[in-house]
């Protein structure tokens, strides 16, 4: 592909370092730049622009002739096996640039001879160069070959390792050897049947045994880092099964509104995109790396996002800007198979298209994907939540609403805690509950701190009520549910 090289009005180039562009000055180094051209071969392709320097200022190729045989020799000395990309001299104003046009290899991988494959094997991931592991060198292997992981017989396995029961009730009929067969599950080697990679991640009793990371985190943090864990749960079902639950734990950390449009029946909205998390975590699924070794699914739920995290980057040939582009390649076609024989993938290449014009229905930005060494990061930019009650003891943010307005923000806007306080104080005894009872059974210690920011602000409210108000620290004090709070829990 040409190089296309703008400069700003003063003289820097426009266009940025990223997958497949990076900038030297000059290759008086020429290792860090013979692992970032084996890089472009072994990732996406890309260029190598010599003469731009780190500040993007054009500083230009003394003599581009000699340069341009020098960069030539390089390659064919340093990157195994041979390598032949375009190189161009490109006129800038003045001076002359050389670029280096790399292609995806069909050769891959391409190491840097001196290391070997195993040590000398760099991919492209974001605007930086990597060493790959060597599940990732497997993976480049088979790529160039045409072979798919999942679709490869689980030496060791047999037909008996396979959870039938679960497969039957996740496709609503019976499974025989002929529905394996056709599922692609199964397959024969040496005369006898076995499961596929693809069948063992679906369905496989030994599925953790085989891919340490085939299961999933979740968790809400406070805040807009992950520090503080305010809540998690693990899945270790078959994934497939564990989707639901997956959606269910971030439903219950989200914020439910009433919508009425005219009718008697009003809607519950979640102040969550759901659908689009769901496809997210469905595209996940179906499009991780499983060989990935110490990478699990990640989900996490900020106050401004929630974050998925899966083993393995992106395949060869793909960017980040084809993914959001609507382009898929396959990294394995047995699990997305499956997946869509659930329902759950519709069409291959349709996934995060889809997430963004979900997110664009609600007035929400796109979600972002990086690369990251080992594992792939979808971003999903969800609205504000920050609980509504302040921190401080005694204070309900929005001061100056009647009780019967802060019923409402609180019944919509309270953190989780607050809701199950309510909820746990309904169904207490008439003399109400003790505070170290009240926090224990909403899996809270029993400290100062967490009551007041979880049981102060709804006394305030008028939705708790103390039995001895005139004794606060009273060993004897007991906490009762008001009509007040009766309402807001039915709302």
């Amino acid at each position: 592909m040409p190089a296309h090289v703008t400069l700003d009005a003063s003289g820097l180039v426009v266009e940025p370092e990223g997958k497949t562009r990076e900038y030297k000055r000059d290759l008086s180094s020429p290792r860090g730049p013979m692992r970032t051209i084996a890089a472009f071969a072994n990732s996406a392709g890309g260029q190598l622009v010599v003469g731009i320097d780190d500040d993007r200022s054009v500083v230009g190729v003394a003599d581009p002739l000699a340069e341009e045989e020098r960069v030539a020799s390089l390659i064919s000395d340093w990157i195994a096996p041979k390598l032949v990309p375009s190189i161009e001299i490109v006129p800038v104003g003045e001076k002359s640039i050389l670029v280096v046009d790399v292609d995806l290899s069909g050769r891959r991988p391409h190491y840097i001879a001196a290391d070997g494959v195993d040590d000398g094997t760099y991919v492209r991931l974001g605007t930086t160069t990597r060493k790959a592991d060597p599940s990732l060198v497997r993976e480049l292997q088979r790529g160039a070959e045409g072979q798919k992981f999942d679709e490869q017989p689980a030496i060791g396995e047999t037909v008996d390792d396979l959870d039938l029961p679960a497969l039957e009730s996740m496709l609503g009929r019976p499974v025989d050897e002929a529905v394996l067969k056709t599922l692609g599950l199964v397959v024969a080697d040496q005369r006898r049947l076995v499961p596929t990679y693809g069948g063992v991640l679906v369905a496989g009793k030994n599925r953790e045994r085989l891919f340490s990371g085939a299961w999933v985190q979740v968790a809400r943090f406070r805040g807009d880092k992950r520090i503080d864990i305010f809540d998690q749960a693990e899945y270790h079902g078959h994934l497939p099964q564990v989707l639901d639950e997956v959606l269910a734990f971030l439903s219950k950390h989200a914020y439910r509104t009433a919508e009425f449009t005219g009718k008697a029946k009003r809607d519950d909205l979640l102040s969550i995109p759901l659908d689009a998390i769901r496809e997210v975590v469905v595209n996940a699924f179906v499009h991780a790396s499983y060989e990935t070794s110490g990478v699990n699914f990640k989900i996490a739920f900020l106050d401004d996002r929630i974050e998925v995290e899966s083993p393995g980057t992106l395949l060869p040939g793909v960017t980040v800007e084809d993914i959001l582009r609507g382009v898929s390649v396959v990294r394995n076609p047995t699990i997305a198979r499956f997946y869509r024989e659930l329902g759950l993938v519709e069409q291959w290449g349709t996934g995060i298209p889809s997430v963004v014009e979900a997110l664009a229905a609600r007035g929400l930005p796109a979600p972002t994907i990086d690369e990251l060494p080992g594992r792939l990061l979808v971003t999903i930019p969800v609205p504000l939540h920050r609980p509504s009650i302040d921190p401080r003891p005694g204070t309900v943010r929005g001061g100056g609403q009647s009780p019967s307005n802060q019923a409402e923000e609180l019944s919509n806007q309270a953190e989780e805690p607050s809701r199950d306080v309510l909820a746990r104080l309904a169904s207490a005894p008439a003399d109400g509950l003790a505070r170290a009872d009240l926090l224990a059974s909403i899996g809270l210690d029993n400290q100062t701190k967490n009551a007041k920011r979880y049981i102060q602000p709804l006394i305030d409210a008028g939705f708790v009520a103390l039995t001895i108000p005139s004794k606060p620290t009273s060993p004897k004090q007991r906490y009762v549910l008001t009509e007040a709070g009766r309402k807001s829990l039915r709302s």
